[in-house]
């Protein structure tokens, strides 16, 4: 059985001159005697010693940046500046050579662009070290949120014949032969000869199927992958990524509000108490970055002081039509600083109206609540001024829209009069309107895109940077 002791863990130790094993990756290699090795349990390194003298000619050849190491020896209080422990080797072996030439890591700084075409190996740099462990923190704090609150967790399909959102941007699934695609008698492809005998897609969303569990669990959430075909190339869109998605029964769009805030809070919370180190290093990153920019485009708050931000303050809440007042009024829609101008009620947000409700005018997380039903999906309420719907949009400095979600409509009569005005068949979806023929109930549910909560935390700019493997157009290597 293979042992070893994690550096994370060695570099706290003060249990001195005891003999360690560790086994990493070598980061450097200086003056054939000093090893930066790290094991990924921690951005930092830990300082391995060789005895050159008394070391193979051949082996230190080989202790190259990006190899497989394994060091024995004993662990002594350091005398070098930058480290409190370093390790005295006795006994150094190859686990996996790493050639030097061909090796795209070496010590110095590499663009994120660069880092990206080689995302298989960008997990071995500190940025990234830092971004996935922090994702892992908050995908951990997701599930521990919910399962507190006694939620359960369903697994929604991956594979569905229903579009939730409407769009019609999804990626077909099918076993058909695309050289001999069968045909109907009039030129249709015969999806009755496809694995499953219709049309299927990968999903876009998990929600219609939650609120099916909603109405026998009472409250429940997903957490799982989502598609769209949506062929964008911004630093905000996949075509891949991950979705969470509660569903509550019994549930208006007050508590709805109050659920998602709660939410935001705790994760947050949870990724700063957890990840003190890693969110240290990404607020330091960051603010290199911003040195780059002109004074005008640089953010007026660091990381943590957005993280801060959020926590600290209750989410302001509004209404559309407050909201659409408020931003016509403002300085940079009378200036036309905006690029898209505000003159009417019924226009949809873009991301610059959401940043500056939440960055200029009330300097607070905004939600927004009771927007036109013409630019919002089927399944949100109908409020009784028959114009609007019970709809909420949360959004954060820096980023805009965070989540959003709705009370569901479960009046049948109303569920069916929209779906008809939105162009949803209803026969597609018999089993979505069976909840509202038995036992239907208010109930209320909401979406967060992982990997833009993702984004926010760790102050990565490109979503793609925060995915381990990010698919969109034209790419989907690895």
């Amino acid at each position: 059985m293979i042992k070893r002791q994690q550096i994370k863990d060695l570099l706290k130790s003060t249990d001195f001159n005891t003999e360690v094993t560790v086994m990493g990756w070598v980061r450097t290699f200086r003056n054939n005697q000093f090893i930066a090795l790290n094991d990924g349990s921690c951005m930092g390194n830990i300082q391995v010693v060789v005895d050159f003298n008394n070391t193979d000619e051949n082996l230190l050849k080989r202790i190259t940046t990006g190899a497989a190491i394994k060091a024995t020896g004993n662990l002594i209080e350091s005398l070098g500046k930058g480290q409190t422990v370093e390790i005295k080797a006795t006994a150094v072996e190859i686990l996996g050579d790493s050639d030097p030439e061909k090796f795209p890591l070496q010590p110095k700084k590499h663009s994120l662009e660069f880092l990206r075409e080689i995302a298989h190996l960008r997990f071995r740099t500190n940025t990234f070290n830092a971004v996935f462990k922090v994702r892992h923190a908050l995908a951990f704090a997701i599930h521990q949120f919910y399962n507190e609150r006694g939620f359960v967790y369903m697994h929604t399909p991956v594979i569905t014949a229903s579009d939730a959102e409407g769009a019609g941007e999804m990626f077909k699934v099918t076993t058909l032969d695309f050289d001999k695609t069968p045909r109907t008698d009039d030129g249709k492809v015969d999806f009755a000869e496809d694995f499953f005998g219709r049309a299927t897609n990968l999903t876009v969303s998990g929600q219609l199927e939650g609120e099916l569990a909603a109405m026998a669990f009472g409250q429940i959430y997903t957490f799982g992958p989502t598609f769209r075909a949506e062929n964008s190339n911004t630093t905000r869109h996949l075509a891949e990524f991950w979705m969470i998605e509660p569903e509550v029964a019994f549930a208006d769009l007050e508590n709805n509000m109050e659920l998602a805030e709660d939410m935001m809070k705790y994760v947050i919370s949870y990724a700063k108490e957890n990840c003190k180190e890693e969110l240290e290093f990404l607020n330091n990153r960051l603010a290199e970055e911003e040195k780059q920019k002109p004074q005008n485009e640089r953010s007026e708050l660091s990381l943590l002081e957005k993280l801060d931000f959020c926590l600290a303050n209750n989410f302001q809440r509004l209404t559309y039509t407050e909201a659409i007042d408020i931003l016509k009024a403002s300085k940079p829609n009378q200036k036309k600083q905006f690029k898209y101008l505000i003159d009417s009620w019924g226009a949809d947000l873009q991301s610059e109206h959401e940043r500056y409700l939440v960055e200029k005018h009330f300097k607070r997380p905004v939600i927004l609540i009771d927007y036109p039903k013409d630019i919002k999906s089927f399944y949100m309420r109908l409020n009784d001024d028959g114009k609007t719907v019970a709809a909420m949009d949360i959004l954060f400095p820096g980023i805009g829209e965070m989540i959003g979600g709705s009370q569901r409509e479960e009046r049948m009569e109303v569920l069916k009069q929209r779906m008809d005005e939105m162009g949803v068949p209803q026969e597609e979806l018999w089993w979505y309107l069976d909840t509202r023929r038995f036992g239907s109930a208010p109930h209320a549910g909401f979406g967060l895109g992982f990997e833009r909560l993702v984004l926010f935390v760790t102050g990565m700019t490109n979503i793609r940077d925060v995915i381990a493997f990010p698919r969109f157009p034209k790419s989907a290597e690895f």
